[in-house]
């Protein structure tokens, strides 16, 4: 297949260029592998350079008639563009019929988040007695009370923690690095957890500095937090559907309704622009209800 040499190139500036995380590049791959399957197998194009914008939308005709949604058409059509990008960059190809390539537009959804009293609900739905315990309890005081995504969760290092500044360094999307205020609950239960817990693990080699460990001492997958979160949630007897990422909506959106300054949440979050932070400017309607009714002169 001509085209793999070209996605091989691709993954290259993705990973050296660009810094992007692992799980980018490997979405980014996937979606251009399809395209290519496409282009090779269904349009006989055997390389790039033989493509016009024509053929481009062809390939978005399909994926819209199989049912994808606005979102996942607009994450294809991006990955699209950064790869034409590359190969014009490349002179592999004389012109980018990318470039007036148009995503569809998706609705911003709102996240789910939770309530302070749901958190607690979680919180208190954490088996104490078993013996990650400890470990699960700051997993989510950790979540919440940082606003982590989860590969930085899985990923942090105790060197990086710095208990009596109440700071922790994060290395987030693009390896870029920025620094968190941690509150004074996710310092203890995290300094419990080394104390009571993690002490009793011998670390894998590699995983030394680690902070959160399983009982065989490697670092916990993306995927192990995602199942005691969703386990915490059914225990708590909440209906909603719950991941780790709600944990960092529920923070940024509790530091937003507190009167927080965006920017100070985009610089939290680790976000590049502050449109993206502005989704968590929502309230809910009675909040707003009653800030009129207090404030407005005519309510």
């Amino acid at each position: 297949m001509i085209w793999s040499a070209y996605i091989k190139g691709f993954k290259a500036y993705l990973q050296l260029e660009k810094s992007l995380s692992p799980n980018s590049v490997e979405a980014y791959l996937n979606d251009v592998g399809k395209f290519a399957d496409f282009e090779e197998n269904i349009l006989n194009k055997s390389k790039p350079g033989d493509l016009a914008l024509s053929d481009l939308q062809l390939f978005i005709k399909q994926i819209n008639e199989i049912g994808l949604s606005a979102r996942s058409q607009a994450r294809i059509i991006s990955g699209l563009k950064a790869f034409f990008r590359y190969l014009y960059l490349e002179d592999e190809i004389k012109n980018d019929p990318a470039n007036l390539l148009e995503a569809p537009r998706p609705g911003r959804k709102l996240p789910d988040t939770l309530s302070k009293e749901e958190i607690d609900k979680i919180v208190e739905a954490i088996d104490m007695s078993l013996a990650e315990g400890e470990r699960n309890k700051a997993i989510i005081e950790t979540l919440y009370g940082c606003g982590l995504r989860v590969t930085e969760l899985v990923n942090l290092k105790i060197s990086d923690i710095f208990f009596k500044e109440m700071f922790v360094k994060v290395i987030g999307k693009g390896n870029k690095e920025r620094l968190v205020p941690i509150g004074r609950v996710a310092i203890k239960q995290i300094q419990l957890y080394l104390d009571n817990s993690r002490n009793q693990v011998s670390p894998k080699k590699g995983d030394d500095d680690i902070l959160f460990l399983n009982r065989r001492g490697s670092r916990l997958s993306r995927n192990m937090i995602f199942l005691i979160v969703k386990d915490l949630g059914e225990k708590a007897g909440l209906r909603k559907s719950i991941s780790p990422h709600t944990f960092r909506h529920s923070f940024a959106t509790h530091l937003v309704e507190g009167g927080a300054d965006l920017r100070a949440v985009q610089e939290m979050l680790g976000h590049e622009s502050i449109i993206t932070t502005e989704i968590y400017t929502h309230l809910d309607r009675e909040y707003l209800k009653s800030t009129i009714q207090m404030y407005h002169p005519r309510a």
